[in-house]
């Protein structure tokens, strides 16, 4: 059939599309309804209609007729169609679809679009179809229709070249004289131009069918893919066909629809108008939109669509390369800033705005004059220009965000070094205005941050996006970056410190650019003597610096050259190691004075890259500690270094041991001074000094993991007399100090008054201190080095300080889960009832069940049951668990009314039943029959507010089981004659019994047995009261005390009075609750049915269907504008830091499930106390 072989063709997207279309022209030439009838089945099959259009249909039917006998031929068993199935061989589908479309109008243009019989047929039945409720039917017909019209507008384009040739031949011929001019000739041309102008006027008649019959009402579909094809086809009609299509008429459709609601479509927008702005020569005819919607393009820099604020940005960039005046500089401001964004693709956009906006004037450069360099350079006006753009930001912090963002457009100016040192040691030339203290401080940032991106080629922190493999010519150009900056700062460096050396500021940056030097260029570039001038000066800033980065920015430097792989290694080793012995012997003869001053030494030494068991600085530092223990007035500073500096010293002992060639000694000497110096740390956490206290807890917390049990894995199991568990004692205070420090309000640990904005760093700042400190703790829990139940007391502040540490207490759950599913539960049910323990302490035992402590503890129960994820068979022995401990916590304590009333915690149930929906069907009839031994004969009858509790609980676990709605009196009496007939069941019975049992589940059989083993013993029947408790099980007899706190009546009368009235309510209650579901599953069905179909309708557009005059009347786009157009709510502007500090959805169940399935075809162990 030649519609399949049409589908099919186009389907595969192998054969060449003109051969294909050339058989079909023939075939049209042959017989034009059959061929027609072929195209027309062949849209229809691309719309995913398995439905055929026979020839009667085709000569007997209208368009609309065909159509909806279509449409109830349509299957809508599923919702895909060709332009968006996946897969491989549909991929092709789409853009070969498009191609023939093309290549048919292209090769039919010259004889048959002009027969009036098959473009009509086929702009017809796609008008139509686009206007149909079926999506597939929309879609493909409007993405055909578009392709078509662009087709036209080439067909149109091309006659408008001709007739203007023509026109000009014409002109020629007449101009001539009379006696050379040819009449037969311009009656040929008139006839020619005649000729064109009717085809022109056909074609332009087609495009305003599909214009006004297709365009003008899907523009505004209610799908977000054909409202895009509509605005990219209408970008490509007015970047094609300029004259007849670049107005205002045209353009105020891509206008409007830069409103949308949909990122996808508001893309479209701004890369048609892209199109536009590109071409300087249609800039006049752009004036009026532009100033119309000049601030829609700007606002949308900061859409919620990243990649729509790149293009808004891209666009506004081409505006600004064809005029300057439209931009206003509130304008360019708002995309400035954007600069430091986060997102690297929206700074990189902004940071090319940015550069044609301030960089792009340059002075020329005489020819034939020699190069200037330095502060001469044309270069030099622009660094300047860089500094006082990042001093005006105000976001000093973010000088490799700027760095980052210019990087691509402005390299060249960003690696020019040798103009940057020239601006920090040379003189200003004459009439020059020297830089000021901040804006060289500022160069010396942003001339630190490009060597940094030189050398690294990759984005800051927080702005990468992965790993990328380099290219060679990228490798090139970065060895060859790093050979030039180390041949430039190797020599420029040491006069750079010598004139900033007193500026802590300064020289800490200073002191960073070593580490991206290639420091072979030392020695091959014989630049030796400039080493040593660097080594002299960094020995000078020690002696005079005591601020903590300044001498870590010199401890990091000497680890940087102390490279063994280059030859400057003994150089510098050797010097490095004069500076520490000078040090040394300062710090000792200090301490025996007990100077001040031995602060200055002990910053070098803090520094962890520096191997310091070469000294003995342990047992220095360890009396040091001690007497600031004994005397408690050290200042902070020499504390918190003394111990930073005793915590490297054994570090590196231990480094040194784990190499395998060590001494027994040794590893005596190394216990002892970690147990000793624990016990300092353990002392200092009770220090008046916050900050010391910090400090120690830190040390601990870093100490107790490294000498874990986890330290003998990886076969250093020589190492094993080393490890160390903490006691108790120590166990508790680790945790009073995280409850103390870490769980407070911003106000109580903050005393900043020097500003809102000093004191909202100091907040932020403060925080980050305490979340560090959290996670300190957390990972000894992880890592099982602290019983896990200390978790409890964590747990239970995640909703009170969710904000703050939420995201940590859910990481630690997360993995303590892993570790140990069921203790990790018995830990989460454990914070749950300290915090109902905190709240009976607090409100008493009458509280109200609808106080804010008491919901918010049931709301952290719904939290932690969410962590647990969708899969039941993972979780199933912790949820079990859980809810064991709970019921017994429910029912220890008796009730503070005296017999008859309510436990003192039964109003835990109402908390505990948020975990009933985690607990598989087979488990609810256990933990329900579990529930049971812990209830008397009078609680199942009392219906009172104060036993709501057990009530919802006892609701919770019947819901959802297998016509388990029985009551606990039904429960009861069904038992009670299980009991009885057990001895006397028929043997018949009891096989039929075992029969039906061996056709159950393994799991349900189980679950079944155990269920009949709980019914054996009654838990509700009066016992006589002379039974001896020694010839019971010793469970039971435990279960017993629990219920002899409740009187049981014995006035049996009554009882069979009350168990018929409850049955009777029981039943009633079943009846409605079986007519209630029987709606609802109707209610269902029926809305299942009408969302199955694929029908859509269109009765609400997205954009009011107001249609201005096509006469262009320049009035008519600025009316009607504001109830035109649709707003769409973009995000309020954020910095880096908030938009960084944006969470995601924490309780996520899918992000929690844990990775390990074990299969359970029996009850699971842990759900065997039930029956016990």
């Amino acid at each position: 059939m030649e519609n399949m072989m049409l589908f099919e063709v186009v389907k595969l997207g192998r054969s060449a599309m003109q051969s294909v279309v050339d058989d079909w022209i023939e075939s049209y030439k042959h017989d034009r309804d059959v061929a027609l009838l072929d195209l027309i089945n062949f849209f229809i099959q691309c719309s995913g209609c398995k439905g055929v259009v026979s020839g009667e249909m085709f000569r007997n039917m209208q368009n609309s007729e065909i159509i909806r006998r279509m449409t109830e031929e349509f299957d809508e068993d599923s919702g895909d169609y060709p332009l968006t199935i996946a897969g491989p061989q549909w991929k092709k589908f789409k853009s070969s679809f498009c191609e023939f479309i093309s290549v048919l109008v292209r090769q039919c243009q010259y004889s048959i679009i002009y027969d009036e019989y098959m473009m009509d047929t086929v702009i017809s039945l796609l008008t139509g179809l686009s206007d149909s409720q079926v999506r597939a039917f929309r879609h493909t017909s409007t993405l055909a229709a578009m392709k078509l019209m662009t087709a036209l507008v080439n067909v149109a384009l091309n006659l408008s070249i001709n007739m203007d040739n023509t026109q000009r031949q014409y002109e020629a011929e007449r101009n001539k004289m009379v006696a050379k001019r040819a009449n037969d000739r311009l009656e040929l041309l008139l006839q020619k131009r005649k000729e064109l102008q009717e085809n022109q006027d056909e074609i332009e008649n087609m495009m305003n069918a599909i214009f006004k019959g297709v365009f003008v009402h899907r523009y505004r579909d209610s799908i977000a893919e054909i409202r895009a094809i509509c605005i990219e086809e209408i970008g490509v009609w007015m970047k094609l066909y300029s004259d007849a299509f670049l107005n205002d008429s045209y353009l105020k459709y891509v206008g409007w629809t830069m409103h949308d609601k949909q990122g996808e479509v508001r893309l479209k927008c701004l890369t048609a108008l892209q199109g536009l702005y590109y071409n300087r020569e249609l800039n006049a005819r752009l004036e009026l939109f532009t100033s119309r919607f000049k601030d829609r393009i700007v606002s949308m820099t900061l859409d919620k669509e990243y990649d729509v604020a790149v293009q808004a940005i891209k666009l506004l960039t081409l505006v600004l390369n064809s005029t300057d005046e439209v931009l206003t500089p509130e304008d360019c401001e708002s995309v400035y800033h954007l600069v430091y964004s986060a997102h690297r693709p929206v700074a990189v956009a902004a940071g090319e705005f940015l550069f044609k906006k301030l960089f792009s004037q340059r002075e020329p450069e005489e020819e034939g004059a020699p190069k200037r360099r330095g502060r001469q350079s044309p270069n030099a006006n622009l660094i300047k220009t860089t500094v006082f753009f990042f001093l005006e930001s105000e976001l000093h912090e973010h000088a490799a965000y700027l760095v980052d963002s210019l990087w691509e457009c402005g390299a060249e100016l960003l690696k020019d070094w040798e103009c940057m040192i020239s601006l920090l040691l040379d003189d200003p030339l004459p009439g020059e205005e020297a830089l000021t203290d901040r804006q060289e401080t500022a160069l010396i940032e942003i001339m630190l941050c490009t060597v940094r991106q030189a050398a690294e080629c990759h984005p800051p922190v927080g702005r990468g996006t992965g790993k990328r493999v380099m290219t060679a010519k990228e490798k090139k150009t970065q060895l060859d970056d790093r050979t030039r900056m180390t041949e430039l700062f190797a020599v420029a460096l040491p006069p750079l410190l010598a004139k900033y050396a007193v500026d802590a500021e300064k020289v800490t940056n200073l002191l960073q650019l070593p580490q991206f030097f290639d420091l072979e260029i030392y020695t091959t570039g014989r630049l030796e003597k400039h080493l040593e001038s660097l080594l002299r000066q960094i020995r000078e800033i020690v002696e005079k610096h005591t601020d903590t980065e300044v001498l870590e920015a010199c401890s990091k430097t000497y680890h940087a050259l102390c490279n063994e792989e280059f030859t400057i290694f003994n150089r510098v080793d050797i010097a490095r190691s004069q500076l520490l012995d000078e040090l040394v012997d300062k710090f000792n003869r200090l301490l025996e004075d007990f100077l001040q001053e031995v602060r200055e030494t002990q910053g070098m030494m803090r520094y962890s890259a520096h191997d310091l068991s070469g000294w003995d600085l342990f047992t220095s530092n360890f009396k040091l500690l001690n007497t600031g223990i004994e005397n408690g007035d050290m200042p902070e500073q020499i504390v918190i270094h003394s111990l930073q500096c005793t915590h490297y010293v054994i570090l590196w002992h231990l480094a040194k041991l784990s190499e395998g060639s060590s001494r027994k000694d040794d590893m005596v000497t190394l216990r002892k001074q970690m147990r000793a110096f624990c016990m300092m740390c353990q002392r200092y956490l009770t220090n008046v000094n916050t900050a010391v206290k910090e400090q120690a807890f830190t040390i601990l917390c870093d100490l107790l993991l490294i000498f874990s049990h986890q330290m003998v894995s990886g076969g250093r199991e020589h190492l094993e007399p080393l490890v160390y568990s903490p006691e108790d004692s120590l166990q508790s205070e680790l945790l009073s100090f995280i409850l103390n420090h870490v769980f407070i309000d911003q106000d109580d640990d903050t005393n900043s008054t020097d500003g809102q904005q000093d004191d909202e760093a100091v907040k932020i700042e403060a925080l980050h201190k305490r979340r560090n400190l959290l996670a300190a703790y957390c990972k000894l829990i992880i890592y099982c080095v602290v019983e896990m139940k200390t978790g409890a007391d964590i747990f239970k502040q995640y909703m009170r300080y969710y904000n703050d540490y939420g995201d940590i207490i859910k990481e630690t759950m997360s993995k303590t889960r892993q570790i140990d599913k069921i203790q990790c539960a018995k830990t989460l049910i454990l914070s749950l009832q300290q915090l109902f323990n905190e709240m009976l302490s607090e409100l008493g035992h009458g509280f109200d069940r609808s106080s804010s402590a008491f919901c918010g503890i049931k709301e952290l129960a719904r939290r932690f049951s969410l962590t647990f994820g969708l899969d039941q068979v993972k979780t199933r022995d912790a949820i079990a668990m859980l809810h064991k401990d709970g019921i017994e916590f429910a029912f220890k304590d008796p009730s503070p009314q005296g017999e008859g009333g309510p436990p003192l915690n039964l109003a835990f149930l109402d908390i505990l039943s948020e975990f009933s929906s985690k607990l598989m069907r087979q488990d609810k009839r256990t933990v329900h029959m579990y529930l049971e031994r812990f209830m008397t004969f009078q609680m199942a009858l009392q219906r009172e507010d104060c036993w709501l509790p057990l009530i919802s609980y006892r609701n919770s676990l019947q819901a959802g089981g297998d016509d388990d709605t029985m009551s606990v009196m039904s429960g009861y009496s069904s038992r009670g004659s299980s009991v009885r007939s057990k001895k006397t069941k028929p043997p018949a019975v009891a096989a039929g019994t075992s029969a039906v049992k061996r056709k159950l589940p393994e799991e349900e059989s189980s679950s079944s047995e155990m269920w009949q083993q709980s019914m054996q013993t009654p838990v509700m029947m009066p016992s006589p009261h002379l039974t001896s408790t020694a010839m019971r099980d010793p469970k039971r007899a435990r279960d017993d005390s629990f219920m002899g706190v409740y009187p049981i009546p014995h006035d049996h009368s009554q009882v069979t009075w009350m168990l018929a009235q409850r049955q009777q309510e029981e039943a009633r209650q079943q009846q409605e609750r079986a007519m209630n579901y029987a709606k609802l599953r109707t209610n269902l069905q029926h809305a299942i049915r009408r969302g199955t179909g694929l029908m859509e309708e269109d009765e609400e557009p997205i954009v009011e269907d107001v249609m201005m005059s096509s006469e262009g009347r320049m009035d008519d786009l600025n009316e009607g504008m504001d109830f035109d157009t649709m707003d769409i709510d973009l995000p309020p502007s954020k910095n880096r830091r908030e938009r960084s500090e944006l969470k995601p959805d924490y309780f996520d169940p899918a992000s929690i499930m844990d990775e390990s399935v074990r299969a359970t075809s029996t009850l699971s162990p842990t759900l065997r106390f039930y029956s016990a």
